[in-house]
Order: C-alpha cells, then structure tokens, then sequence
C-alpha cells in the first residue's frame, strides 16, 4: 500500500484520537500534520513494520509532548459554560465539554496516558512502550491522572449546585 492510499484512510482516525489527546482539534491539526510528514519521508521503512499503527501513534503522542518545545505554551480555548440544570440532551454534551476541558489541565504524559488507556484501549505495557517508560510509571500518571479529574469534576459540579431548605 502506499502513502497516497493509506494517509486518507487513516487521516479521521489519527484526527480524532490526536484531538483527545491534544484537547481540542486546532493544535490536533498541526500535530496530525506534523507527523504525517515525517510519516511520508519514512514510508518505505514504516510500511513494513509489524505495527505500524502503533508506531505512528507513539510519533503522535510525542510529537504532542514535545510541541511546547517548539512553540510557546499553547492554553486550551475556554469552554463555554453550559448551565448545569439542563435537563436536556445537552447535559451530556456539557459533561463531555467539562472532561474534556479538565483533561487539558492534565500534565501532558498523564493526559496522554488516560488517552491512550482509555480511548485507544491500550494496557500499561504497550503505554509504556508507547511514552518510552515503565508500567509501573505509567500506573502512577493514570492513578495521579484519575485523581485530579475526580476532584476537579466533583468539585466543579458542587461549585454550581443550589441547596434548599
């Protein structure tokens, strides 16, 4: 297969799993982009690989941990707040907006590790082939990672809520 034929393919999937990851779909962009270049220029090896989706992946992840290198620090755009009494469909978009929201205030490695866990289905050994560390590195990004999200989005949903006597 070639490059031509693959890139289409797996554009919208690279997208998506690098908007989670990046936390919005702008820096996402850039980052697919930036990838898929170097992708390009090393297709006859990458091609041939075992795991090639794997492979690229981790190009994905760390060209998303090394963009503040390049760049100055990027911030997620604010969300826009949704009232939380909503008792339509659009609760559910706002649920989804606000972890998403607080999962940009994750440090980079313990975003990326909740992504790739949870999002990609991965276990801790292949997400710690992936960000080039030990499983047990990553069970402590997920545990710290988990614990902070638990406490912003329950304390975010209590800073709203109205009591009556």
């Amino acid at each position: 297969m070639t490059f031509e034929e693959w890139a289409p393919s797996q554009r919208g999937r690279l997208l998506g799993f690098a908007t989670v990851l990046c936390g919005g779909p702008d820096l996402a962009e850039d980052v697919v982009q930036e990838v898929l270049l170097r992708v390009h220029s090393k297709w006859d090896v990458i091609s041939r690989m075992d795991h090639p989706d794997a492979y690229i992946r981790r190009m994905l992840v760390n060209e998303f941990l090394s963009w503040r290198r390049k760049w100055a620090r990027i911030e997620p755009h604010g969300v826009v707040e949704v009232m939380r009494a909503a008792p339509d469909h659009a609760t559910a978009v706002a649920d989804r907006m606000e972890l998403l929201t607080q999962l940009c205030k994750l440090p980079k490695r313990q975003r990326a590790v909740i992504v790739l866990r949870y999002l990609c289905g991965q276990g801790d050994a292949e997400i710690a082939e992936t960000l080039r560390c030990s499983p047990v590195t990553v069970r402590g990004y997920a545990s710290r990672a988990l614990a902070t999200l638990r406490i912003q989005l329950t304390s975010d949903s209590l800073e709203g809520a109205t009591y009556e006597h």
